[in-house]
């Protein structure tokens, strides 16, 4: 699981997405899941960093999924047309 942070701003963007890549190609598994449950404060910049976790899962034969995308951050990806790309995880049974 791919934690991501309570803020995330163009400031904090690059660093995150170099901390996102190297635990994905740490990590065995086949599916690539990003918690975005913390996030509070955010621009869009988050967009480019999910969009990049899925290219680099995606590059490393994995499959990529969003965990409890805020409401706000959906619509944004929805406004940008990104939405798609950035499916809800399947909730545990």
């Amino acid at each position: 699981m791919l934690v991501l942070p309570d803020e995330m701003t163009h400031a904090q963007a690059p660093a995150c997405c170099r901390m996102l890549a190297q635990a994905l190609r740490s990590d065995p598994s086949t599916h690539a899941v990003a918690d975005a449950s913390a996030l509070v404060r955010f621009d869009s910049s988050v967009l480019a960093v999910l969009l990049d976790c899925r290219r680099e899962a995606l590059a490393l034969g994995k499959t990529f999924s969003v965990s409890q995308l805020p409401p706000k951050l959906r619509e944004l990806a929805t406004l940008y047309g990104v939405s798609e790309l950035l499916p809800p995880a399947a909730l545990p049974h």
